[in-house]
């Protein structure tokens, strides 16, 4: 027999609550009805989930290992329960928006004519920082980031992963001739991020073997600041394809290294406090943004 979400439950609030008496009360069951239930999953997974001793209920290491996974799998389906009821209510009212400059640019304004069309009684607030946001301090509902999220408390829906690449002006490089070994980045002028560091490793191995690191001639702390001086030949830079793929097409940015180049992707993810209140305005817009993208919106 397969275990149920009720016996998930009844697990995970007798461990919250420290007692079955507890559990039973918060899951408005009766006590011996909770004991049965919890016996019951053991009897399942065969293994004993919780030491009981004269005076509290002690998770043993598997009952620890099991924990994380019931944890996981309520959330789930109260997020999938969630999303159901989002998509059931009319959307209207304000949302708060929060991107990079350059994502806001290059994908989130070409996607707003169609939303707009779709949910016309939602009022967009756009704003732009380069940094990373706190979404309540600055009353954002929604964000768009970058990069590995650190913040744990935050929900978030994956938008999919954009390679970085490092890139150059034909014009540029008609000046300064094309460096032919990675070595050779050094004698040019390089332009990288004020914040964080991180951003000005690049994805290719200097002559040790190890990461190829810069000190940029120019500095910025906007990637869309980075591709204009990029694209009006002041230095090679190193940016995310979602940022360079129409210059690269229409020919204003050249890849450099592209044999060397290593497959790093960015995560791109749309991060927002659970909020009922905003569940719909939230849903209808990130959906949109994934629906209109696609399954692999930056893969070339």
């Amino acid at each position: 027999m397969k275990t149920t979400l009720d016996e998930l439950k009844a697990f995970v609030a007798v461990v919250d609550s420290g007692s079955i008496t507890a559990a039973a009360e918060a899951l408005e069951l009766t006590i011996s009805a909770t004991s049965r239930t919890l016996a019951r999953l053991e009897d399942k997974l065969q293994t004993t989930l919780l030491r009981r001793t004269t005076r509290r209920l002690e998770l043993t290491e598997e009952g620890a290992a099991f924990l994380e996974y019931a944890r996981t799998i309520l959330a789930t389906v109260d997020e999938a329960e969630e999303q159901m009821a989002a998509r059931r209510l009319r959307p209207v009212g304000r949302l708060r928006v929060d991107a990079a400059t350059p994502f806001m640019l290059h994908v989130i304004v070409p996607l707003l004519e169609g939303f707009r069309e779709r949910y016309p009684q939602v009022e967009l607030e756009l704003n732009s920082n380069e940094g990373i946001t706190d979404l309540i301090e600055k009353r954002t509902d929604v964000a768009f980031r970058i990069g590995v999220l650190r913040d744990s408390t935050l929900h978030a829906r994956p938008i999919g992963h954009s390679r970085i690449r490092v890139v150059a002006s034909p014009e540029y490089l008609r000046r300064h001739g094309t460096p032919t070994r990675v070595e050779q980045l050094r004698e040019h002028d390089l332009l990288g991020f004020t914040q964080p560091s991180s951003l000005n490793e690049w994805p290719l191995q200097d002559a040790d073997g190890g990461s190829f690191v810069i000190e940029p001639a120019i500095a910025s702390s906007s990637g869309e600041t980075l591709r204009q001086m990029a694209v009006a030949g002041l230095g090679i830079a190193c940016l995310s394809d979602f940022l360079t793929r129409q210059d690269r097409r229409d020919g204003r940015l050249v890849q450099l290294f592209a044999r060397q180049t290593q497959e790093v992707r960015q995560p791109i993810n749309a991060v927002y406090y659970r909020n009922t209140a905003l569940a719909a305005r939230i849903t209808c817009f990130v959906d949109h943004v994934t629906q209109t993208l696609g399954q692999r919106p930056f893969d070339e």
